[in-house]
């Protein structure tokens, strides 16, 4: 697998079903602790809401997800949010939905229904953005050579994770793997450069 595809903008979209009220929020993320933050800040832009419901899927592999009911019955929730993740084949991304409870009791079809529908109106607000799996290198270099590696970070359209440019330099950069024998044959022949891959 080369490619990936991921949002990169949040969004909000709302659903009314029988007086219940589901408020969805769309998250690009890398990481669990970004979930825990995005879930802190929803929880408390609504804390009188019945349930703070969400999924998540992370990875270009895409093995790291977790659904959770926060409370609704099993499955009901959690799972029809990730549902709706992995049928627009999105990485990286947590969604996020608010309930405030309307009085009607939605029963479990209802509620799997009305998930399903907050999560997909969120996500058609969002476009998915394909990008490359990258293998990620760290470069330690004399400042010296910087415009060399530049070229080389260019031409195999790296991306520039983080830097540090002293006298003595270090960077570290994420590489298609469509490109990295070629990139690394550059970079070795570049004198004075280590190349470590993580």
């Amino acid at each position: 697998m080369e490619v990936y595809f991921t949002i990169e903008k949040t969004a909000t979209a709302a659903f009314k079903d029988r007086g219940s009220k589901f408020i969805s929020y769309a998250y690009p993320v890398k990481t669990p602790e970004q979930v825990k933050e995005f879930l802190q800040e929803v929880k408390k832009e609504h804390p009188k809401a019945t349930h703070h419901c969400y999924a998540y899927r992370l990875g270009t592999d895409g093995l790291a997800f977790r659904a959770n009911d926060d409370g609704e019955p099993s499955g009901s929730a959690g799972k029809p949010i990730l549902n709706q993740i992995d049928s627009k084949d999105l990485t990286d991304v947590l969604v996020i939905v608010v309930r405030y409870f309307g009085g009607t009791l939605l029963g479990v079809p209802g509620l799997i229904n009305a998930y399903k529908t907050a999560t997909a109106l969120v996500l058609q607000l969002v476009p998915s953005v394909q990008k490359n799996v990258e293998a990620t290198l760290t470069l330690d270099f004399d400042y010296t050579m910087l415009n060399d590696i530049m070229k080389v970070v260019r031409a195999h359209n790296c991306t520039v994770i983080s830097q540090d440019l002293q006298l003595f330099c270090s960077m570290k950069i994420g590489v298609p793997k469509s490109q990295l024998e070629l990139c690394l044959l550059k970079l070795k022949d570049l004198r004075g450069v280590e190349v470590k891959a993580k």
